[in-house]
């Protein structure tokens, strides 16, 4: 059993959960994900970690709402207990120095790329973000990655900050630095992983991506989360999760990603909206 610390709504439909896992907290590496169930009868649920801490032999995961399971651990409380909590799983990032090094995230993925970017950044990579959103007030984090001296881009739907439009605008901003960057890492939902693979194939550019596909054991066994890559099929949970971007057949894995979109959004039919619960410099707008 692993005791909740914190489970605080960032920004709408976005959480923020610590759990104590001492044993994950100590060999967990950036781009490794964990395995969690909210009951003992409930959905083993990958979620990748944005954090840890070994004074307090704690980890920390930014989960987006989506669905049923989701939404049982976004009612968690501090001093709730989870039953299953199972890492770390799936192979580290390669960390080392290419130069410069462009981060996109998304939604969960600006919270779990971090880890990423830091341990680029203390390879002595430069660290270039690009955080895509709807609006301003789904963005978070940035304090973290000034931190990093990270040069930092938006983009969102509305213009409310950045620039206004979608992924297909991160080529006007590669374009805008004084040289492509050496390699790109992507980590959030499908269409930005997707898309942002097109516009660097294009490009030439290097582009790791982090898949995130329906899984149930984590261990290779069950088969659910194999995806294609380079005409090859692949386990995301052993073989990945981390897969070059350009050789993933994207048609096929957003068809596998919607198989069960029916049963999870009829949740959220009969759900009452959740307040935000931020903290002070918790959220960017």
């Amino acid at each position: 059993m692993n005791k909740v610390i914190e489970r605080t709504m960032i920004v709408p439909n976005m959480h923020l959960l610590t759990v104590e896992a001492p044993e994950i907290a100590h060999k967990i590496r950036p781009g490794q994900f964990v395995i969690v169930r909210v009951n003992e009868e409930g959905e083993r649920i990958p979620l990748s970690v944005a954090d840890w801490d070994l004074d307090t032999g704690s980890i920390t995961i930014i989960f987006m709402e989506v669905g049923a399971s989701t939404g049982a651990l976004a009612e968690l409380k501090a001093g709730d207990v989870i039953p299953t909590c199972v890492g770390p799983l799936g192979n580290a990032t390669e960390i080392k120095k290419y130069g410069t090094v462009m981060c996109v995230a998304g939604c969960y993925g600006i919270g779990s790329i971090f880890p990423v970017a830091r341990e680029l950044w203390h390879a002595g990579n430069q660290i270039i973000m690009v955080f895509e959103a709807r609006s301003s007030y789904l963005l978070y984090w940035a304090d973290r990655y000034v931190s990093l001296g990270a040069k930092i881009f938006n983009i969102t739907r509305d213009g409310s900050l950045g620039i206004k439009g979608h992924v297909p605008h991160l080529t006007d901003i590669i374009h805008s630095l004084p040289s492509l960057p050496d390699q790109i890492v992507v980590n959030g939902c499908t269409f930005l992983m997707a898309h942002t693979s097109k516009v660097t194939k294009n490009l030439g550019i290097p582009t790791v991506v982090n898949l995130n596909p329906i899984m149930i054991d984590g261990t290779g066994m069950c088969g659910v989360c194999r995806v294609t890559v380079s005409n090859k099929m692949k386990f995301a949970c052993v073989d990945g999760p981390e897969f070059d971007g350009h050789e993933v057949d994207w048609v096929e894995f957003l068809a596998r990603r919607k198989q069960y979109i029916n049963e999870e959004t009829s949740y959220f039919r009969h759900s009452e909206p959740k307040p935000i619960e931020h903290k002070e410099g918790k959220c960017h707008s």
